[in-house]
Order: C-alpha cells, then sequence, then structure tokens
C-alpha cells in the first residue's frame, strides 16, 4: 500500500485538530495545524477542502474562523480518512478487487486482491483519530509491529 503524502497531511491534520478539541471547544487556525505538524499552508488548505466535502470537518471563515472536527474523534477512522482524501482503500488498475476478472492460471488473484483489502480495513477501520492523538493504539497494532520482522524492508 502506498500512503500518499495527502492522507498523510489529513490524518496529521485531523489529530491536530482532535488533540486541540479535548482542550477546548474553539475552531483552529490552518496555520496553526500547519505549524504544528510541519505542513505546506496551501497543500493543507486543499486538503481540508477534501475533508469538508467528505463531511469529516466543519470550517468558518473570517478572523474568527478555522477549522473542528465534524463528528467525534473516536468516530474517525484513518480509513475514513483514506476515502475521503484518494477514494478506495484497495484497487486494481482502478477498479475494485470484487470487479475484476482474470483467466487461466491468474483467475485466483481476484482473491488475493480482496484478501489485501480485507487486511487493509482491519487495521485502517480498526484505528480512530481519537486512539492516534490520545497515543492509546489499540492492543492489535502493538502486537503487529511488536513483530520485529515488521520494522525491516523487504527486498524486491
Amino acid at each position: 500500500m502506498h500512503i500518499t503524502a495527502r492522507v498523510d497531511c489529513a490524518v496529521r491534520a485531523l489529530v491536530e485538530l482532535a488533540a486541540a478539541s479535548s482542550e477546548s471547544s474553539d475552531l483552529v487556525k490552518a496555520d496553526a495545524v500547519s505549524a504544528a505538524q510541519s505542513l505546506p499552508y496551501k497543500f493543507l488548505e486543499s486538503v481540508f477542502a477534501d475533508l469538508r466535502r467528505a463531511g469529516l470537518v466543519t470550517s468558518r471563515r473570517g478572523p474568527d474562523g478555522g477549522f473542528r472536527l465534524a463528528r467525534p474523534a473516536d468516530d474517525i477512522t484513518i480509513a475514513d480518512v483514506i476515502r475521503a482524501v484518494e477514494g478506495p482503500l484497495a484497487s486494481v488498475r482502478g477498479e475494485r478487487p470484487e470487479d475484476v476478472a482474470y483467466d487461466g492460471a491468474a483467475e485466483p488473484l481476484q482473491r488475493v486482491w480482496i484478501a489485501v483489502r480485507v487486511n487493509l480495513r482491519a487495521v485502517l477501520e480498526g484505528v480512530t483519530i481519537a486512539e492516534v492523538a490520545a497515543g492509546a493504539l489499540p492492543e492489535f497494532v502493538d502486537e503487529l509491529t511488536a513483530d520485529p520482522g515488521a520494522w525491516h524492508r523487504r527486498r524486491p
């Protein structure tokens, strides 16, 4: 799976809003999020537009404006964020895995792509923005990352 800069920026921005909302209910300015996460301001503005369209954040313009989460942080998963800014979690040549078909010896490959999507969902739908903001990831994440092999690159 390739995690784009757009997805990374979106998740970090929402985590920053979640952390800020635990301290107050005020709107958070985009420049504050940009500075806190070292994100390019113009890029962040574009990402916030996607998040707003997806209903993950609300905003208000003006000198007292800013952004806040549109729903509780424990109700927003990493998968929600990816879908908001990039689309489906897994695709094959731009199609959903269940819509691709192969002939001959490659026929079982469709099930591999569906299994990949199932595993992506298991992790990405199982971690919320609130958990990341609190630094309290689900136990299964700790179990998966406790494997020393998880930290080593594989050669092609």
